[in-house]
């Protein structure tokens, strides 16, 4: 299918000029990779940080909760999380914004319980993948191997194709060169600075996103001169229900949560993300980055803060898509928008675009750039861990140097970050769009959701089940999808397969019938009796190459020294404290999101009053602001006292008063021997002090 003619109507029709495009990809992604560039030489020069593979891989293992809460909200904020958040509230109305942002928190929610396991059962991993090898051998390493990398594909390619196409769209800039230009900047910062390059940028863009999410949910609601108020909202949904009721909902109404295929979509959401949480490797990167104590409250933070992202998003510009597309400032008028073009996310900039004219399209230019290049950096992490780790060093080499750890993950980031590209231009010639992928990766990959959960989880679990379990329940899923998609349809389309109902079917299979798969394996192979002792044997990398190269001793950089007995012992009662409560949180709190919220309004039938969606909405605004302190300023003040200190070093090494030399040295004095494990922020205290 040749795309070049949408391309041509995208450029005459753009709200933005290419310049835009070409400035915001390269201008804004090159002072992002300078900026995260010259973090990295600070870390190194004031904070005593050498670029290890440990480093350059897990972050150090001490980031605290809000970094974490900011890295795990950037990850989960995809193009789709924005873009496909507001196609389905365009569709589905108020019901569409829920179902999207319920069905995909309380995966956040129930993955800190396995972050904790994690830490606890394997404090030395830097990938799920080792705990799997550790525990069943090659074959179902193997195995997940592949799951595991495919899900990262997906996601990769969603995060590529949804951002090129926005574009497109806004500026039209050329699909292709969008295609290959996104991902440069994100290769150059995370090459540099790894997996706390990739955390530090994830807050910056967390920042900006959620600032402009919240200029987007004021003027709408607010400011704006044809809405400006929840009451002028929900007049024009009111007209817009009558001129296009939505079939399946509650008397054709978009200010309704019954709607029939906004439930299928929550099922297929539900499943579909299950997947890329629980076998992405990113999501265990974060909890491995995470010191024990804040692993826990950094996922439940991120959870609880991203769940206003989608739905304030797509309540806002969803409904305000509706509410304006019968008014010639929307760029359809006086046509609806076609389903492709939903389904390639180009509601949010369209509502931009009508909201606030350039600045709406410049607007969500950013934020779809900021999702993208941040979920992005997450998975170039994501698949360098797996490839240096579970594949170069488990088979090839498994006494490899930690420069030649480093070399090889800088070798996966660049040669995967043009494989995604090219790839994504197959997609694009083949007519497959974010929408579709967004649907379809449950089919593909959740079939191994449940056998990874279990390995961490339950000490049953034989190998065979673990490895046997995620094949077969694939063949299923693919069985009952195209069975499903022919018998509905009569032939094997991309808009028949992309279907609800077909979805649906391939994606509930994937999830669940790996319990029927994992029972029978278990029934005849038995149940096995797992003393977890060989995920403790996952060992680190050996980095003395790097530190005698640097000049430096190992045990004085990276704020590392061995682990006492002791110390280990504290730890792990810590971590099982916070797993026995972490496991009562998250059901509680999946509860309230998938049950005790939504179903007695979906039940009910119950369309909403003017007072019921103006209340409903300040809800969406105060959560909003909630998560802007949550993840956008509570890791600045939970890092205050490292950031004052650092920011005096700088100061006294600009302006002479004192070496960086002399600076370690004073402090090396203060702190002593370097086992003593005075936290730096006490140490740069004592020396400020001490100095004065």
């Amino acid at each position: 299918m040749d795309h070049a003619p949408a391309d041509e109507d995208h450029i005459a029709n753009a709200t933005l000029g290419q310049g835009a495009g070409y400035g915001v990809v390269l201008g804004l992604g090159g002072a992002f990779a300078i900026g995260m560039i010259a973090t990295t030489f600070i870390l190194k020069r004031y904070n005593r940080e050498l670029q290890t593979s440990e480093m350059f891989n897990t972050a150090g293992r001490t980031v605290k909760s809000g970094l974490v809460a900011a890295a795990v909200v950037s990850s989960w904020t995809w193009a789709a999380t924005l873009l496909q958040s507001t196609g389905v509230c365009y569709r589905y109305g108020v019901s569409g914004p829920f179902w999207y942002a319920s069905g995909a928190t309380v995966q956040i929610i129930l993955f800190a319980t396995l972050a904790i396991e994690l830490k606890r059962r394997a404090p030395n991993a830097h990938t799920y993948l080792e705990v799997i090898k550790a525990r069943y051998g090659t074959v179902a390493h193997l195995v997940f191997m592949v799951f595991g990398v495919i899900t990262n594909i997906l996601v990769s390619l969603m995060l590529i194709v949804g951002g090129s196409a926005t574009l497109n769209a806004l500026t039209g800039m050329h699909t292709i060169a969008a295609i290959y230009l996104l991902p440069l900047g994100v290769i150059a910062y995370t090459m540099v600075g790894g997996l706390k390059a990739t955390i530090l940028t994830d807050w910056a863009h967390t920042f900006i996103l959620l600032l402009i999410i919240i200029i987007f949910a004021l003027t709408a609601y607010a400011s704006h001169d044809l809405l400006g108020s929840p009451s002028a909202v929900y007049d024009l949904l009111v007209e817009a229900a009558t001129r296009h009721p939505v079939d399946g909902n509650k008397d054709g109404s978009y200010l309704t949560m019954q709607s029939r295929e906004g439930a299928i979509f929550f099922v297929i959401n539900i499943v579909g993300n299950f997947g890329t949480v629980f076998l992405d490797n990113g999501y265990y990167n974060k909890a491995i980055a995470a010191s024990p104590v804040h692993a826990l409250p950094g996922y439940i933070i991120g959870g609880i803060c991203w769940f206003a992202i989608p739905w304030l998003t797509a309540t806002t510009m969803g409904l305000a898509g509706l509410a304006l597309e019968n008014n010639p400032r929307f760029p359809t008028y006086p046509d609806r928008m076609l389903d492709s073009d939903v389904s390639a996310g180009l509601v949010l900039p369209y509502a931009a675009v009508a909201l606030l004219g350039r600045g709406g399209a410049m607007a969500t230019l950013l934020i779809v750039f900021m999702a993208v290049t941040s979920a992005f950096s997450s998975q170039l992490i994501a698949v360098s861990t797996i490839c240096t780790y579970d594949l170069y060093r488990a088979y090839f080499k498994p006494e490899a140097s930690g420069k030649r750890l480093i070399y090889m993950s800088h070798c996966v980031v660049v040669g995967y970050g043009l494989f995604i590209s090219t790839f994504s231009v197959g997609l694009y010639y083949a007519g497959i769009s974010m929408g579709y992928l967004y649907v379809m990766m449950g089919v593909i990959i959740s079939s191994a959701v449940l056998p990874a959960t279990l390995a961490l989880l339950w000490s049953g679990q034989n190998k065979w089940a673990a490895a046997g379990a995620p094949v077969l329940g694939l063949a299923t899923s693919l069985t009952a999808w195209l069975v499903t998609s022919k018998k509905q349809c009569g032939e094997l389309t991309v808009q028949c397969t992309g279907s609800n109902i077909p979805m649906l079917a391939g994606n509930v299979a994937a999830l669940l019938s790996p319990i029927v798969f994992i029972a029978i394996l278990t029934a005849i192979f038995g149940i096995d009796k797992y003393d977890w002792k060989s995920m403790l044997e996952i060992r680190r990398g050996d980095d003395h190459d790097l530190a005698q190269e640097a000049g430096v001793d190992l045990e004085d950089v990276n704020g590392g020294h061995e682990e006492t007995q002791a110390e280990f012992d504290a730890e792990q009662a810590k971590l099982l404290k916070a797993g026995k409560i972490s496991r009562w949180t998250t059901v509680v709190l999946a509860l309230a999101f998938l049950v005790l919220w939504p179903m007695p309004m979906y039940g009910s039938g119950y369309i909403f009053s003017k007072p019921f969606f103006t209340g409903w909405v300040t809800i969406g605004i105060i959560w909003i602001f909630g998560s802007f302190i949550g993840v956008g300023l509570f890791p600045v003040y939970e890092s205050r006292a490292t950031l004052i200190r650092t920011s005096k070093y700088i100061w006294k090494d600009l302006t002479g008063k004192s070496h960086i030399k002399t600076i370690h040295a004073q402090e090396a004095a203060v702190v002593g021997t370097p086992g003593d494990q005075t936290p730096p922020e006490k140490a740069g205290i004592k020396e400020e002090v001490r100095s004065s």
